[in-house]
């Protein structure tokens, strides 16, 4: 199930990440800033893609904005933008 609309979840707040995500035509892009993407970078991409694969979406654009968050909060946050883009909350 595909990305139906623009949708966003978290917030630029200390230990939080900023998570947008929308329609896409073909495959999934990633655009990550993160406060710790020297030593974490890699870690947060295959998160994402990990969710977004659990989640069964094979076509989207995904912009995120680490603020030092845990996996578990990008987890959350990826979680419920796909859920708003997908019109199910």
């Amino acid at each position: 199930m595909d990305i139906k609309k623009r949708a966003a979840a978290g917030t630029m707040e200390s230990s939080d990440a900023y998570v947008e995500i929308e329609p896409a035509s073909q495959g999934v892009s990633l655009e990550l800033e993160s406060v710790v993407l020297n030593q974490f970078g890699e870690q947060i991409r295959q998160t994402v893609l990990s969710v977004l694969a659990q989640e069964g979406v094979e076509n989207a654009k995904v912009r995120i904005i680490d603020r030092g968050a845990l996996e578990c909060v990008i987890r959350a946050r990826v979680e419920a933008a796909v859920c708003r883009g997908r019109e199910e909350a």
